[in-house]
């Protein structure tokens, strides 16, 4: 139980990893890209379309590694069932129809509360990014009440 639990803290470090050295390389491109300022509506439209991309391929990488364990280890038969039981799991969709043997089981909540950090960290990343266009569409909206009365 304990090698287990181990294996867990170890897969938890792999993802957090993976999610920083992401969310770096994305938040580069987007200050590469002037995102963090307000282009309009189709360029922000489509900055939040590759960002939202972007961070998929971070998420499915880091299910990956979780399932390649999962497969790895033998406790699921195959691949595909170890990458859907992996997605399912650290998004907590939770269906159950697929579960790790009884020796195993200590990693699918792990997995889950890793998954719901992580995206909580790019759920921040597009509050972020959409409180600041808001801002700015606000103060420039203040600016031409002020010229128009001024």
């Amino acid at each position: 139980m304990l090698q287990i639990a181990l294996f867990g803290w170890i897969l938890v470090v792999i993802t957090v990893v993976i999610h920083a050295l992401g969310f770096t390389l994305v938040l580069r491109l987007m200050f590469k890209a002037r995102a963090h300022i307000r282009l309009g509506f189709l360029q922000d439209m489509l900055i939040m379309v590759v960002l939202t991309c972007f961070l998929l391929l971070i998420h499915m990488a880091e299910m990956v590694v979780w399932a390649l364990f999962y497969w790895g280890q033998g406790c699921l038969s195959d691949l595909g069932t170890a990458v859907y039981f992996s997605a399912e799991t650290y998004t907590t969709l939770g269906y159950g129809d697929v579960i790790l043997p009884r020796p195993w089981r200590i990693l699918a909540p792990m997995e889950a509360l890793t998954g719901i950090l992580m995206c909580g960290l790019s759920t921040g990343l597009f509050f972020g990014l959409v409180s600041r266009w808001i801002a700015q569409w606000m103060e420039s909206k203040n600016a031409e009440t002020a010229g128009k009365n001024g």
